[in-house]
């Protein structure tokens, strides 16, 4: 039984392994445990999703970070998401006793959300944005990649679960400099954020906060990462239930 896991950014993948991985590529970091390297993106995330089902992975997890949609959720928490929501509002409930049992390991050591996590189809960076989004789907937390990696595991029929950590807060506004150095890919690219911070140099204490709690998400995940034999290892779930 080979575990498939998606993730979108080089420092989600670090908090896994040190092997390098190229993107639109996967490579095993275990006997049973399939990492893809997708991008940013649901077309990115779906991609490689359908490229670990085509490797023979039995079950799919979409792991890395995510934003806050409410004040319940801080910086470092970790969203384990019982239920999906798309950009058109469709659900998809991860109800499987491997979720189950996911959320009973983990919680003996780390604050565990289980609510809704929602699809945003571009990076969302004003707390109005996110409160907007709360208030129409219900949701605790935002990422772009799950939903979109649910999709396939629910159409191969396989098990699947969302492992998120927390970055930004509802109450931040994520820096100007954020959204001006992405590529269409929605990746950053290092050299054009310092120049903006070069000509915008205001912009650099909100970096710097933003940073703080990515640190929060990535030391969060990398705790959840030394679990993660204990995750993958659960075995008994009908293969039909996401």
């Amino acid at each position: 039984m080979i575990t498939g896991i998606v993730v979108a950014l080089p420092e989600e993948i670090s908090t896994l392994t040190t092997k390098r991985i190229a993107k639109g590529n996967c490579l095993f970091i275990a006997d049973k445990i399939l990492v893809a390297y997708s991008g940013a993106g649901s077309k990115n995330a779906q991609t490689a999703a359908e490229l670990l089902v085509s490797k023979g992975v039995t079950r799919l997890i979409s792991w890395g970070c995510a934003a806050a949609l409410s004040s319940l959720v801080k910086p470092g928490d970790l969203t384990l998401a019982a239920t999906l929501i798309d950009a058109e509002y469709t659900r998809i409930d991860i109800n499987s006793p491997w979720h189950r049992s996911t959320k009973n390991l983990l919680s003996q050591s780390i604050v565990v959300h289980t609510g809704q996590l929602a699809e945003s189809k571009s990076l969302i960076s004003s707390s109005k944005d996110k409160k907007q989004l709360q208030s129409k789907t219900g949701a605790i937390a935002l990422d772009m990649e799950s939903i979109a990696i649910a999709k396939v595991a629910k159409q191969h029929k396989l098990a699947f679960l969302a492992i998120r950590a927390i970055a930004d807060p509802v109450t931040m506004d994520l820096p100007e400099a954020v959204n001006h150095s992405l590529n269409d890919q929605g990746d950053i690219l290092l050299g054009k954020l310092l120049f903006f911070i070069v000509r915008h140099p205001a912009q650099l204490p909100g970096l710097i906060k933003l940073a703080l709690h990515f640190h929060a998400a990535r030391k969060t995940l990398k705790q959840v990462a030394e679990d993660i034999d204990n995750v993958i290892c659960f075995s008994h779930f009908t293969p039909t239930a996401i």
